[in-house]
């Protein structure tokens, strides 16, 4: 039962006459569900009985069941695919890998059933039903129940570790571990307004990853009907419809990820920009208002690489039609950011207003190409614009068609597009706020209705868009951001956490859930810098918040409309210091971010990473989501609780030298940080390489100089690091710049290699020598100065650096 409070607020976010709108529409949609909907099929369990029979087949085997058959099949020697009663490996919206070579895989009888093998896992199938993984060594894995047909749905029952943490499962407003808890996988719109504990979220994927003892072992399945699990001493997953078809992978958390990633896709390299500071509020309704906030930023110097535009930048809320009478001169004024390097970009809703006369409307509805009621008419509903009706992009030639219309936003400047209510979101006084369950959908030609399409909307309308803009421009790369998605919706667009309140509890909630999405396939994601909604952060909230997100891959300040400006000067000029100083660090970075960005699209490996990532043995780094690994140097420590000036946090195993500092410490085991205000603690890995920019700090102005920080390795260890370099957009040649760092008497050689024919993009590169003792460097024979530990070398150089030389 919603809350007055609740109500109160959605009629000020949506206006009186859609709220008005929105009591019509609920009634329309449960009066259509009661008369189209089938009745439900009895709810008797049917169980699977016993194994009586197995079948050799290529790569797998085929097992007989009284009540059914599973299909086993190993894609590759620690990767499984299972489905009962039906293909082992299917297309569908989400796996796109479909080419696995054959696994050698051996069949053989067991006393109580069958054992089918590969090269790194066995799986045991009892007599009884029971499917039990385990590694070469015998060690248990997973331990699952058949699965267990009732009317049209499906469940299954698996058994945990208790010490084992479950992360996962999408987005969601819960801890990294998310068990114990309940989640239902159905895409929904919190209502801008959510904290801790809401869930469904607007992102849920039926994927996740057991972090235990053994290892890391990821369950898919490739399922978008509703469902939930409930995960206490055991995992019990539903659904109500659909295949029952799943995947497996053990072993690391690198290695699971890279598993699921082959089989769904991995992420595009996104433009260059879309790493930088992206700053946006709901209200910014005019040009002439966003002019002069542009201008304030490159008046203080500030780095910014993006601006939004909301949904109130449009005409009476037409979709991809903005207003050019508030926004008179966009073309021109879009051109003149980029050479600044600033990029504007734009709310794109699926809805479109139900008006005869708008062409959007007129030409989609001529075409055929909207959700249809069960009578072929358009479903209508209510959103933004008032009555609307939605395209239906699970049908190819909608999609091609949607593409074209982004057209609208191109010829003006838009550089990226930003997906909004697409779960897809309806205006509804009650009950579920989306489209009628019998609302009818192509699916690809198959045909069917709302319970089946609904979490695969936002996905499709990402892919509409992503293959629409790369047809039209190839030589660009998209950027597209989403609100929703599914399994595979990394192949087209990055996410943020959506429309949280603005709390400390929330600051906390906004690094575990981008966790959660990293581990669920979805490596670009991040919060609104402050919160959306609520009461205005303190100034110590807004601080903490802006130096987490400065650490995150989608690094964006956004707030609802009724809330005062958070521009990095609202706040005083004391705050924009200490916001300067982790913005000009952002873009110190971003060398190394571009590089993970890069692994991300050549692994799955997401960039923020949690402090088990090569260790899932630790019980202490398992329970640890309060910090996390970017990438594989660096440690960041966030103060996530008010008036904090040190933390402790959990160190994985080896030598960390403080990025800002001379200290270093030891793991395992806990350190100690100083976390004044205008400091995020962040350590660096020892022997590790980390490719910064000496420059302005400007976004708009390339570095000229590379810096190479090299953190000393520990004694009789060596080190190493990467550099992934091009344009920053289009799909031209690249480079790859490798760092190797190996002991030598009195000290190290340092081999600097390449691959690529992209031109080295910088004018100078120096060496930035940390926590080594009096360094000398030379090349050759050459004697390099060196100053306060840093050094300029030539590029693609063998380097010695000696110690002790006073």
């Amino acid at each position: 039962m919603r809350s007055l409070r609740e109500t109160l607020h959605d009629i000020r976010l949506a206006g009186l006459p859609n709220a008005l709108r929105a009591v019509r529409y609920a009634r329309l949609r449960d009066r259509l569900d009661a008369r189209h909907l089938p009745p439900e099929p009895p709810g008797e369990p049917r169980p699977r009985g016993r194994l009586r029979y197995a079948e050799r087949s290529a790569s797998g085997a085929l097992f007989r069941y009284d009540g059914g058959e599973l299909s086993v099949r190993f894609l590759a020697p620690d990767f499984l695919a299972l489905a009962w009663d039906g293909p082992v490996l299917a297309p569908s919206p989400a796996v796109v890998g479909l080419d696995w070579p054959e696994v050698n895989a051996s069949l053989a009888p067991a006393p109580d059933g069958w054992v089918l093998a590969s090269a790194c896992l066995q799986l045991r199938l009892a007599e009884a039903g029971t499917l039990e993984l385990r590694d070469t060594a015998g060690r248990l894995l997973r331990r699952e129940h058949a699965v267990l047909r009732r009317g049209q749905g499906w469940s299954q029952v698996v058994e945990l570790d208790p010490e084992a943490v479950v992360a996962g499962l999408g987005e969601r407003a819960a801890p990294l571990d998310l068990r114990p808890g309940s989640y239902r996988f159905w895409n929904r719109d919190a209502g801008g307004k959510y904290s801790p504990g809401e869930d469904p979220l607007y992102l849920c994927i039926p994927l996740y990853v057991t972090l235990g003892p053994t290892g890391a072992c990821l369950a898919f399945y490739d399922n978008s009907w509703d469902g939930g699990i409930a995960l206490a001493e055991r995992a019990e997953i539903h659904f109500s419809d659909g295949p029952a078809r799943w995947y497996m992978a053990a072993g690391s958390l690198a290695g699971v990820l890279e598993r699921y990633s082959a089989l769904t896709g991995r992420p595009p390299l996104p433009p260059r920009w879309a790493l930088g500071y992206q700053q946006s509020q709901w209200g910014y309704r005019r040009q002439s208002e966003m002019r002069r906030i542009a201008e304030e930023f490159r008046r203080r110097a500030l780095p910014l690489s993006a601006l939004y535009l909301d949904a109130d930048y449009l005409r009476g809320y037409r979709t991809l039609t903005p207003d050019l009478r508030r926004y008179p001169g966009l073309s021109s004024w879009s051109r003149e950011l980029r050479e600044r390097g600033v990029h504007l970009v734009a709310s794109v809703n699926p809805g479109v207003k139900r008006e005869r006369g708008f062409d959007l409307y007129d030409e989609a509805l001529r075409l055929g190409l909207f959700c249809r009621r069960p009578d072929g008419k358009p479903m209508p509903g209510v959103c933004w614009p008032g009555w609307a009706a939605w395209i239906d992009f699970s049908d190819p030639r909608a999609r091609e068609w949607w593409g074209r219309q982004y057209d609208r936003l191109r010829r003006l400047g838009i550089d990226g597009f930003w997906h909004d209510m697409n779960e897809p979101a309806v205006f509804a006084a009650r009950g579920e706020a989306t489209l009628p369950l019998c609302t009818r959908h192509a699916l690809e030609g198959r045909g069917g209705d709302h319970r089946e399409a609904h979490n695969l909307y936002g996905l499709s309308m990402n892919r509409a868009a992503y293959e629409g803009l790369l047809a039209r421009e190839p030589e660009r790369r998209p950027f597209i951001l989403s609100r929703s998605g599914w399994a595979g919706g990394q192949r087209y667009a990055w996410t943020w956490t959506g429309d949280m309140r603005c709390s400390w509890d929330n600051l906390r909630q906004s690094l575990a859930s981008v966790l959660g999405l990293g581990l669920s396939g979805f490596p670009f994601a991040g919060p609104d810098v402050g919160g959306f909604s609520g009461e205005p952060p303190s100034p110590e909230l807004f601080i903490r918040w802006f130096q987490l997100a400065s650490f995150l891959p989608f690094f964006r300040t956004h707030s609802a409309w009724y809330l005062p400006r958070r521009e990095p000067w609202e706040f005083g000029p004391e705050v924009e210091a200490i916001l300067r100083k982790a913005l000009e660090l952002r873009y110190r970075l971003l060398p190394y971010w571009y590089t993970l960005a890069w692994e991300a699209g050549r692994t799955g490996a997401p960039p923020v990473r949690p402090l088990c990532w090569t260790d899932p043995g630790s019980a202490e780094l398992r329970a640890a989501d309060d910090a996390f690994l970017l990438g594989d140097v660096l440690l960041v420590a966030p103060v996530l609780r008010e008036g904090a000036t040190r933390r402790t946090v959990t160190l994985p195993p080896g030598e960390w030298r403080e990025l800002e500092g001379e200290r270093s410490f030891h793991g395992p085991g806990r350190a100690e940080l100083a976390a004044p205000l205008d400091r995020v603690p962040v350590l660096a890995k020892a022997g590790s390489m980390l490719p910064c920019e000496r420059g302005s700090g400007r976004s708009h102005e390339r570095s000229r100089g590379l810096e190479l920080a090299v953190f000393r390795p520990e004694a009789g260890a060596g080190g190493g690091g990467v550099l992934y370099s091009d344009a920053g957009d289009g799909f031209g040649p690249h480079r790859v710049d490798r760092f190797s760092l190996e002991p030598a008497p009195g000290g190290y050689t340092l081999d600097w290699t390449c691959e690529g024919e992209y031109p080295w993009p910088y004018d100078t590169a120096s060496l930035d020598l940390r926590g080594f003792t009096a360094p000398q460097v030379r090349i050759g024979d050459a004697r390099v100065p060196v100053e306060d530990g840093r050094a300029a070398v030539p590029p693609l150089s063998r380097v010695r650096i000696l110690e002790g030389q006073g």
